[in-house]
């Protein structure tokens, strides 16, 4: 059991809509002033200080929970934070327990006055366990967000903060896939990876008919602190602006921003011997660059032999993310999962991010419920102790990325073995611009790094209206570098298909 299928399961739970019921009580001193310096300033004081793990004790009944038993806790519909006020947004909590153990601040802030938010025993349906005493203060492990998402008259789930730093979100008519997280510390490293958390949160009552929520965090981990503020809009495409000021207390030499974690078990172009009717298993199929040079590139993902880690050189990038370009059931054919439901997430930066990497990790699994997949912007240098690191960026979370150009895109790849090192190569392509293109003139540019290329054929693709470029890998021992593109002339028609063939 890990994380992703837990919050999967947790999404699945039916909720309940009415309109009585009380608001969550509220605790602590009313006349606490609040603005973002606030949490700034706690981060700043916090790094100054050794690192204090977070509260982790739990009664055994709780601490020892298994999956099935935790998913049976649920808070009360009823008791939802902003219920009844007819505001545009309401917030349930997580019971601490199972893989969540540790204990989460939360506040909401009203007029410029943060309040605690307490826990009750009252507030949860606990099935199976057994109900805390009346005065037991057990504590959130973090909480979901509701709006009128598919329904204006219902408030319908579409993001959640749940475990560490990470958090996940979906658009209209979606599904819950891939998760972004506040930050990454050494992933990929074989030192291992420090896993930052978000322990204190801050929930900006929103006036009516706002079509944003503002919600403000508390990073906290052995090697750096930081502060967050979050402007959420769920919509056809659901928006995070991102503020984040980090304060090292060491220097950070691999520090991942805007990251963001997927599973990619197979597909057409890595499929191995799995035995499944499924055509394909995965919350994402490529990861889309948007360089600093303009380039736009695209890179299929797999799921490897052997840990992978690809590094995409770039200054101040436009974008990168994790895509689920893969949009047909029947890609899929899986009733339960409808992988093809699942959201992208693009990560738009803001500002100066000069330079650095978006670099993708590709781990080897065996099994779909691992998030195996992680990309995120390394900087060039590392962020120095006692300073002060500020950035910014927006998340972009629906069917796709925000389109940067009118190049075609790669919409499938799909390997076949001819030999020993020998591989048949099929690329499908769709876009616009291919509809400009004399197609007596369009050419297909296609290299390696070693190997020989052979038998580049180029030909319209009467099913889809689009074009397919297939050709042969020769001799060449893996793993090798690949490059394609469509061109006509000098003019790109195509983004630029990047892989790395592996065994």
């Amino acid at each position: 059991m890990n994380r992703r299928q837990v919050l999967t399961g947790l999404a699945a739970l039916p909720l309940l809509h009415s309109e009585a019921g009380k608001s969550i009580a509220e605790a602590s001193d009313p006349s606490d002033a609040f603005s973002p310096w606030v949490v700034r300033q706690m981060a700043r004081d916090l790094a100054s200080k050794p690192y204090q793990p977070p509260d982790s004790q739990l009664p055994a009944s709780f601490a020892d929970l298994g999956y099935d038993a935790y998913r049976t806790i649920r808070f009360d519909p009823d008791r939802a934070l902003w219920r009844g006020e007819h505001l545009p947004f309401q917030v349930q909590f997580f019971h601490r327990g199972f893989l969540y153990k540790n204990r989460v601040t939360i506040h909401e802030v009203s007029d410029g006055r943060a309040r605690q938010i307490a826990y009750r025993a009252a507030d949860f349906r606990f099935a199976e366990t057994p109900t805390p005493p009346p005065d037991a203060d057990l504590g959130f492990a973090g909480f979901r967000i509701h709006a009128p998402l598919q329904d204006p008259h219902r408030h319908d789930e579409f993001c959640v903060f749940l475990g560490a730093a990470y958090f996940r979100a979906v658009a209209k008519g979606q599904r819950y896939g891939l998760s972004a997280r506040g930050l990454s510390i050494d992933t990929g490293q074989p030192s291992g990876e420090e896993f930052p958390l978000f322990k204190t949160f801050w929930l900006e009552r929103p006036a009516q008919g706002a079509s944003s929520l503002v919600v403000h965090a508390l990073l906290d981990s052995k090697s750096v602190t930081g502060a967050y503020r979050f402007t959420i809009r769920p919509g056809d495409t659901t928006v995070f602006d991102v503020e984040m000021v980090l304060y090292p207390r060491v220097d950070l030499k691999h520090v991942g921003l805007a990251p963001m974690t997927s599973m990619f078990f197979f597909g057409p172009n890595d499929r191995g011997d799995i035995p499944d009717f499924r055509g394909a298993v995965h919350d994402s199929d490529g990861l889309a660059v948007f360089n600093g040079r303009g380039e736009q590139l695209w890179r299929p993902l797999s799921n490897p032999r052997d840990l992978q880690i690809s590094a995409f050189n770039d200054r101040d990038p436009r974008g990168y993310g994790l895509m689920q370009r893969e949009k047909s059931f029947a890609a899929y054919h899986d009733l339960e999962s409808r992988f093809e439901l699942r959201p992208s997430l693009w990560a738009e930066p803001i500002g100066d991010w000069t330079e650095g990497v978006v670099k993708l990790i590709e781990i080897p699994t065996r099994e779909e419920v691992h998030d195996n997949i992680a990309a995120f912007w390394e900087p060039k240098g590392p962020l120095l102790a006692k300073g002060e690191h500020s950035y910014t960026y927006r998340l972009h979370w629906g069917p796709d990325a925000p389109k940067p150009s009118s190049l075609a895109r790669f919409t499938r790849t799909g390997i076949s073995v001819r030999g020993d090192n020998n591989r048949l190569f099929v690329l499908d392509i769709e876009g616009d611009k291919l509809k400009e293109a004399d197609p007596d003139l369009v050419r297909g540019d296609v290299s390696a790094d070693k190997g020989e290329i052979h038998n580049i054929v180029v030909q319209l693709n009467p099913v889809t209206g689009g074009w397919r470029l297939s050709f042969d890998l020769v001799s060449a021992p893996p793993p090798v570098e690949l490059r394609a593109s469509l061109m006509q002339g000098d003019q790109a028609l195509t983004e630029v298909w990047l892989y790395r063939w592996t065994l």
